[in-house]
């Protein structure tokens, strides 16, 4: 683990000049906040390092597991922070147009926890065989377990083709096991177990259950977020004008009435099977008194129109002259 070089941020003005050429309007807004974020906990940590990092003995020997939380979001210096946060630019551009941005932050989040979990197993299990604790006390910190992941699903939505790894041409569907052994030649200081993870959990997404789980959980999470309380209010589609239920004008959510005037709709406001019959032949009879005084003769002889009376007042005034 490296102590943060407080120098003249040249990766932090590296990074800002690739932003720059690829233009902030150009990049969508979940890959530009999760830049953000991380710049400014670089800038300004949650913790220090070494209580941000996460390793077997601190999270699950002493139960810190905030730092499943804490851990991809900080880095060790100005160029750990470079590499990684161009690395997910580029990634995060093309994902992110392609999967959306809810469901962009959605797979960013359990990726990030998942990686931190499989990190643990894998050490955990590394010092059951080996029997050297030093598995369980590497503590890792960085974004780069997540973009492995991240590096996964690009490659599984784009299977064809050639990456160039540190100048070497590498089969798309290989480029991130070639990525993973060359960075650990070449940069011995960075975490093997903790790039491996990534991998593990980006497979487990495109070749295991994980996204059919998510895509489950998302549902259950819709489905109570929209009926937690149904029946209880409604929203009309409409722009303008009263709604097709009692109570309210359209466009704005108001508390629905006992029943609707609307005999096709299937909006029951939580009534009985009884009441709602009962609610029917309220309806039936009020439209059809009204559409029977629309047709029928005057009541009891009288005309109540307006014509109606005004001949009735000409008709008196002439028998009142012929008197």
């Amino acid at each position: 683990m490296r102590n943060r070089q407080r120098g003249s941020h040249l990766g932090l003005l590296l990074l800002a000049s690739q932003l720059l050429q690829v233009g902030l309007d150009n990049i969508p807004p979940v890959t530009l906040g999760v830049l953000g974020l991380n710049v400014y906990l670089y800038l300004f940590p949650a913790a220090p390092l070494m209580k941000a990092c996460v390793s077997v003995q601190q999270a699950y020997w002493f139960k810190d597991w905030r730092r499943l939380l804490l851990s991809p979001l900080h880095h060790a210096d100005d160029w750990h922070l470079y590499f990684n946060m161009t690395s997910f630019l580029w990634k995060g551009m093309r994902l992110e147009r392609r999967l959306g941005g809810a469901w962009f932050v959605y797979l960013l989040s359990v990726f990030s926890l998942l990686t931190g979990l499989v990190y643990l197993v894998l050490e955990a299990l590394l010092t059951e065989l080996t029997q050297d604790q030093s598995y369980s006390m590497a503590c890792a910190v960085g974004f780069s377990g997540v973009l492995f992941a991240l590096k996964v699903l690009s490659n599984h939505y784009h299977p064809g083709g050639v990456t160039y790894v540190m100048g070497l041409p590498v089969a798309n569907r290989y480029a991130s096991w070639a990525e993973l052994v060359l960075i650990h030649i070449t940069s011995p200081g960075t975490s093997f177990i903790g790039h491996l993870a990534g991998i593990l959990v980006g497979l487990l997404y495109t070749a295991g259950p994980l996204k059919a789980i998510m895509k489950k959980c998302a549902e259950f999470v819709t489905a109570n977020g929209y009926n937690s309380r149904p029946g209880a209010y409604y929203s009309s589609t409409g722009s303008s004008g009263y709604s097709g239920t009692r109570g309210g004008y359209s466009g704005n959510h108001q508390y629905a009435s006992d029943y609707t005037t609307d005999p096709t709709a299937s909006y029951t406001g939580g009534l009985t099977e009884v009441e709602q019959i009962e609610a029917a032949i309220r309806n039936s009879l009020n439209d059809r008194g009204q559409s029977d005084q629309r047709r029928a003769p005057p009541p009891y002889g009288f005309n109540l129109s307006g014509e109606a009376t005004a001949e009735e007042i000409r008709q008196r005034r002439l028998r009142r002259f012929d008197s």
